[in-house]
């Protein structure tokens, strides 16, 4: 008898889920770049206080920073985080004269008893009337030398940089500022393959769904510059690529920040002046991001849809290692194709195909894609499992069905006949720097806590399994294409 379809399947294109921010209370304005610290994250804004998540995914109020002030940043040296604010300055109060100060915690979870920030140091100013305005300090721990630097300023004169030094946090002795772009503010600087990459927000700010903020990026070979765009322009005569602009329901990203995961899984965080589904509100955004021809360029977190699963090995895709049904379609001969009319020919479904399949598990193999029912994988969010950093986790079924994919006590993958929300099912999906994905199960049966290593991978052409998770072999890559 032929088997029912489920009534769970999935259906993306009536109820999307579209990841546009963070989820829970990701409020704040100017984040500082995501910083660790016992396994919850961190981020800071202006105004003093700041959001934590333990997932990455869900984030709430609730990280502490004294000084107040405005556009913070951190970065972890050692196993102290160092915290950079301005105080006034970018016109706040109706002046441009300011302040950047550093302070130094062990900790930036304010419920323990190591809690305590250092009294802070003032590492650069502005009077008002030079060109520059101290404000919106952006820290470098450059890991090919040591050195420590702090990119400042905004559109009222030039973006600085100044030497601190990475023991004390106070400004190198002799240090003196340096100009290196104008016509943006909210700056970060990054280091990547010999480059150092200036990350400044153009655009105008603070003004709601209005917001025109937009992030451009200069590199140089040099830490203190020249920063020149993809074609030559120097950011000191108001140069930049585009990293990311205002994108479907969310305007004016700015204060960028990057993360990197993995080898090959990198983040950048940023907010949203505006999220039109959230009231206009500023909020939190985790991205992935790319890398294209040696030029950073926000990726899209993955959303609810139908796709084709493929290798980037050979390009075969991941399908049910079912019978090939053939379809009950006469072939024309190529002498007759010229004089018969046009006749449509309807697609496989899932109804022609189903009862033909085992009623339990079911391996799974990679083949050449024919658009067929047993190589169509819904994959949908499963929020209420948690999250981390980007997206919650995802089931990934056969499209139209329950039948779920999912990792083996054996250290293979299969599928089930049903999904139940087991952690084996949960998929986490990440973008790597090159455009391709990596799929990880949250957890393999028999093992301890959560899988942070081992991600679907292709041993052979048509061989699909779990292996160790190695950014340099096509091995360990996919390419997820929607097809609706």
């Amino acid at each position: 008898m032929k088997k029912l379809v489920s009534l769970l399947s999935c259906l993306p294109a009536l109820l999307p889920f579209v990841l546009k921010a963070q989820s829970g209370a990701p409020f704040i304005h100017d984040p500082s770049t995501l910083a660790e610290c016992d396994g919850k994250y961190y981020t800071f804004g202006t105004g003093g206080g700041g959001l934590i998540s333990d997932d990455g995914w869900s984030w709430h109020s609730g990280a502490e920073r004294p000084g107040g002030g405005a556009a913070p940043d951190v970065v972890k040296i050692g196993n102290r985080y160092l915290v950079a604010y301005s105080s006034t300055g970018g016109g706040l109060g109706g002046r441009h004269s300011g302040r950047i100060l550093t302070m130094w915690n062990r900790t930036l979870d304010p419920s323990s008893p190591d809690f305590r920030f250092t009294e802070p140091i003032e590492v650069a100013f502005s009077d008002g009337l030079e060109d520059n305005d101290a404000i919106d300090a952006g820290l470098l721990l450059d890991p090919s030398t040591g050195r420590l630097w702090c990119s400042y300023g905004t559109y009222f004169g030039h973006i600085r940089i100044v030497e601190l030094d990475p023991v004390t946090g106070a400004r190198c002795a002799g240090n003196e500022p340096k100009d290196i772009a104008i016509d943006c503010e909210a700056t970060d600087l990054i280091y990547r393959d010999g480059w150092y990459y200036l990350l400044g927000t153009h655009g105008t700010c603070c003004d709601g769904v209005n917001s025109t903020y937009n992030i451009v990026v200069g590199r140089s070979r040099n830490v203190t510059g020249p920063y020149l765009d993809n074609v030559g322009r120097d950011m000191l005569a108001g140069g930049g690529r585009m990293v990311i602009s205002a994108r479907e329901g969310v305007t004016g990203p700015g204060h960028f920040g990057r993360t990197i995961v993995d080898e090959g899984v990198e983040l950048m965080s940023c907010h949203y002046e505006a999220d039109f589904a959230r009231s206009g509100r500023s909020v939190l955004a985790i991205l992935p991001l790319l890398w294209k021809n040696d030029w950073p360029v926000a990726g899209e977190p993955i959303s609810e849809g139908t796709y084709e699963i493929a290798s980037e090995r050979r390009g075969y895709s991941l399908e049910l290692a079912v019978d090939f049904v053939r379809m009950p379609v006469p072939r024309v001969s190529f002498r007759d194709a010229p004089t018969l009319p046009d006749s449509p020919v309807s697609p496989q479904t899932l109804e022609d195909v189903i009862g033909t399949w085992p009623e339990g598990e079911i391996a799974v193999r990679a083949g050449d894609y024919m658009f067929r029912p047993h190589q169509r994988w819904c994959i949908t969010a499963v929020p209420e499992a948690g999250g981390y950093l980007t997206a919650p986790y995802f089931k990934i079924c056969i499209e139209g069905t329950d039948r779920a994919l999912c990792a083996t006590s054996e250290g293979e993958i299969a599928t089930v006949p049903h999904f139940t929300g087991a952690p084996e099912q949960l998929w986490r999906i990440e973008q790597l720097v090159d455009g391709t994905y990596r799929l990880m199960p949250r957890h393999i049966p028999g093992t301890e806590g959560d899988n942070a290593r081992y991600c679907l991978y292709s041993i052979a052409d048509s061989s699909p399994t779990l292996a160790r998770y190695d950014f340099g072999s096509d091995n360990a890559k996919w390419n997820l294409i929607r097809l609706y």
